[in-house]
């Protein structure tokens, strides 16, 4: 069908002028066409019956099966892509666990994520935009394709192959035409004719080891060269009795008919006492199965981790973030990580056990240039006759980093060191803008202990916010004996021109509802500005303690909300949280 005369619907048909003719039709065949020619007068009578004109298309719904193929044909489609990346751009460096995990996504945001992953966990040098790694791979695959293409891409061929995953030999001996050749010693010595063949040599390989040798055979003489373990694969004399002979062949210590009954996966002929270390079986077997592996990703196991989006035995593990104001430019972004300790892996030494988490953490703007990076370290040491109680413990830690505003990457992963289990997560941290010219809010954070800091420890000890220590309740779930801290900081309270105080003028309502109940809320606590100490319109600190003993078991939710009198403006932060 030409697509130019497809509309969507029937063209008419404008037959060609043709002789008339004379034709003959048996009787049983004009029965036939008489027949057929009735049918659709027929039906479409019929149809007008039913409402129906010659030009109604009646369309069947699709059943399930019909519905699941084209839904697999869809989907197949869409996979093309990144089929494509996976099988061709990255077939020669992809490792097979991350060829496991990519099969596994669903959704094309999941791929595009895994690919822009995958390049950033190979790049020597992530805090550029540029990409060494990914660029000089696809260099590669061009000069591959411009020089090792016969009838196949040059990058389907096993020279390209090599190349492509190892880089440019250091030394290569090509004999392109093949002819006469004088073997070393190694392969038997002696003059005979050869197939095309090269001979790369890497001085060190990654993985392998050093002086690596590869030879690449053509014997189809059609370009294409074959990689071979087999050094006598180049022999176009190998099957001619008495030609080509080894001077170990001449000289009687061997026959041209021993090459043959060889078991180690070769036709040199060389007796095997006089053969080379270089030729032993396995050691050609080894380099041979190691020059085909994906080469390896040469970081440290975690900053791997953290990027290739690989599943682990998982080891629990919350992640809160907070922002605080600083300046209009610079917010404060708390991380706060929780493990509980039951989790986790101890190990016995001295008396005591003892359990170690490597955490690695980084902040990164869209594009993948780091921010910030921290890896601390996590470690609980008990006595071994506590080691229970302390099991019913939590570690905490948290890491404050100063952002300009705006949106990043977090991404962290946290190994339990003892048991090999890794938990590796990746989030938006959407860093807020406080305008100066409107009503705004820090987190409302939820905290199991707020008290004021020493001098010497403001700033300098984790979860400190200004001289106050807020450490958040992760999980928010509290226990009916215990008090609730709430933290929050409201920023730019209008002033008026004729108050020389900088005192604002508005309030702050804490509400306490239980999610699903009706009726009245269980806590609604209005608070005056002006009955507040140290409160000023450009930073009001709301830090409040409340008991939950008037509470039932139940999830519930708080509100905070702060008016500004003179602005006619409000702002509001919820959170839930559990009783029990």
């Amino acid at each position: 069908m030409n697509p130019k005369n497809f509309s969507g619907g029937a063209r008419p048909h404008r037959p060609a002028r043709v002789p008339v003719r004379a034709l003959f039709i048996p009787a049983a065949g004009l029965a036939l066409l008489l027949a057929v020619s009735q049918s659709p007068a027929q039906t479409g009578k019929k149809g007008a019956a039913k409402g129906a004109t010659k030009s109604d298309t009646v369309a069947k719904p699709m059943t399930a099966k019909e519905a699941k193929k084209k839904e697999d044909a869809l989907k197949k489609e869409l996979l093309t892509p990144y089929k494509k990346w996976m099988d061709e751009d990255v077939a020669y460096i992809i490792s097979d666990e991350e060829r496991k995990a990519f099969k596994q996504f669903n959704t094309d945001e999941e791929r595009e994520q895994f690919v822009e992953q995958f390049w950033l966990r190979r790049d020597p040098t992530p805090d550029t935009d540029e990409n060494e790694f990914k660029e000089e791979h696809y260099r590669r695959i061009a000069y591959a394709n411009e020089h090792f293409a016969s009838g196949i891409p040059g990058w389907r061929t096993d020279r390209g192959r090599i190349y492509i995953q190892f880089g440019p030999p250091d030394e290569i001996e090509s004999h392109s035409s093949g002819g006469s050749y004088n073997r070393p010693m190694s392969e038997g010595g002696g003059e005979t004719q050869t197939f095309p063949f090269e001979q790369w040599r890497y001085r060190y390989v990654d993985g392998v080891g050093q002086n690596i040798i590869l030879e690449f055979v053509d014997k189809s003489m059609s370009g294409e060269y074959r990689m071979t373990m087999d050094p006598s694969e180049k022999d176009a004399l190998l099957n001619v009795p008495n030609a080509g002979l080894t001077l170990y062949e001449q000289q009687g210590m061997s026959t041209k008919t021993d090459r043959f009954s060889r078991t180690d996966g070769t036709r040199l002929g060389v007796p095997d006492q006089y053969l080379n270390q270089s030729m032993n079986e396995f050691n050609r077997m080894d380099i041979f199965f190691k020059m085909q592996q994906p080469p390896p990703v040469k970081f440290k196991d975690l900053e791997a981790d953290i990027t290739s989006r690989i599943t682990y035995n998982r080891l629990p593990m919350l992640v809160r973030t907070d922002y605080v104001r600083v300046t209009e430019s610079s917010v404060l972004t708390n991380i706060t990580l929780q493990f509980d300790n039951h989790d986790l892996q101890f190990t016995q030494k001295d008396g005591y056990d003892k359990a170690v988490i490597n955490v690695l953490g980084q902040v990164t703007s869209l594009t993948r240039r780091r921010v910030t990076k921290f890896e601390p370290t996590l470690e609980e040491t008990p006595p071994h006759e506590l080691l229970e109680a302390v099991k019913n413990q939590k570690q905490i830690y948290q890491q404050s980093v100063p952002l300009a505003p705006g949106r990043y990457r977090l991404n962290i992963v946290a190994k339990d060191v003892i048991s090999g289990n890794i938990n590796v997560i990746e989030q938006a941290l959407d860093v807020p803008h406080f305008a100066e010219d409107r009503l705004t809010s820090s987190s409302l954070i939820l905290a199991d202990s707020i008290e004021a800091l020493p001098p010497k420890d403001i700033g300098g000890i984790m979860f400190a916010i200004g001289d106050t220590k807020v450490r958040p309740r992760m999980g928010a779930t509290f226990k009916t004996n215990e008090k609730m801290g709430v933290y929050m900081q409201f920023y730019n309270f209008a002033t008026s021109p004729d108050d020389k105080t900088n005192k604002p003028d508005g309030a702050i309502e804490l509400v306490v509802s239980k999610v699903g109940a009706t009726g009245a809320p269980l806590v609604d606590v209005t608070e005056d500005l002006s009955t507040m100490k140290d409160v000023r319109a450009s930073q009001v600190t709301v830090q409040k303690r409340l008991p939950l003993n008037t509470l039932g078991p139940g999830v519930y939710t708080l509100k905070v909300k702060a008016t500004d009198r003179r602005a006619n403006q409000t702002v509001q932060q919820e959170e839930k949280f559990i009783v029990n």
